[in-house]
């Protein structure tokens, strides 16, 4: 079966969207390669139906150009959801920490994904994990008549000054989609974005993530409205999404 489904990549494995692709994945047939930070939190990955016929593991670094290259080589798809979250931090030295922590990770990751992608004929599409935060930060206005389409991205320079506080997170991923894009178009590959929003649902990893983690904090009263880095401008994004991965 395996053979006529073929082999994906999924980047990030151990992630809560990435381990219901891989189990959906495997549902379904597929071969799966994925790449992990820490081999030690993947065991709930191994123990899904076919994880011992089908599913490889690696070890891969974003920020190091070529270390997708033996995951992504042979894969007719990649589904790269490898991402850091980080929204605050007490660090006097928040830029420098948030540059690379967050941004350089989020930028360099996704080039180094597709970069490996360039190199393998195999492979035929590639799906990025983006997220709605780098659609809704962009200031301009909405109403009946505006339609949001793919020329729609948040504005890197109103989330790097927006105070309080500075979206850090939506600037990484809107650099990182406006990256991908552009070196997509200039290598031809076939790139989908998804732009889910804040995603909730069953979890397959043994620690609760961190929408998940907020919303329980919502069910239990500790937050009495979604936490303000998700109320973008103008107050229209207090909003909770369920995103169901197929």
């Amino acid at each position: 079966m395996s053979a006529e489904c073929g082999v994906v990549c999924v980047t990030g494995g151990s992630g809560y969207i990435a381990s219901w692709i891989i189990k959906l994945l495997l549902e379904r047939g597929y071969t799966v390669k994925t790449t992990v930070h820490d081999k030690t939190k993947t065991q709930h990955l191994l123990s899904l139906d076919g994880a011992n016929e089908r599913l490889q593991l690696y070890k891969a670094d974003l920020t190091a150009e070529g270390s997708f290259d033996s995951a992504v080589d042979g894969c007719q798809a990649v589904f790269h959801t490898a991402s850091p979250v980080l929204f605050q931090t007490s660090n006097p030295q928040r830029y420098l920490l948030f540059q690379a922590d967050l941004i350089d990770p989020a930028v360099k990751g996704t080039l180094n994904v597709l970069k490996s992608c360039a190199k393998m004929p195999s492979v035929k599409r590639v799906v990025l994990t983006s997220s709605m935060a780098s659609v809704v930060c962009n200031r301009k206005p909405l109403s009946a008549g505006v339609v949001i389409d793919e020329t729609w991205f948040s504005d890197p320079e109103f989330c790097a000054k927006y105070q309080p506080p500075k979206h850090w997170y939506m600037l990484s991923k809107t650099l990182a989609e406006e990256a991908a894009w552009k070196f997509a178009n200039e290598n031809g590959i076939d790139l989908v974005a998804v732009n889910p929003g804040f995603v909730i649902g069953p979890f397959l990893q043994p620690s609760v993530n961190f929408t998940v983690e907020e919303v329980l904090r919502l069910i239990n009263g500790v937050h009495s409205f979604i936490i303000l880095e998700f109320v973008f401008p103008e107050g229209k994004w207090i909003s909770l999404y369920v995103c169901a991965v197929a």
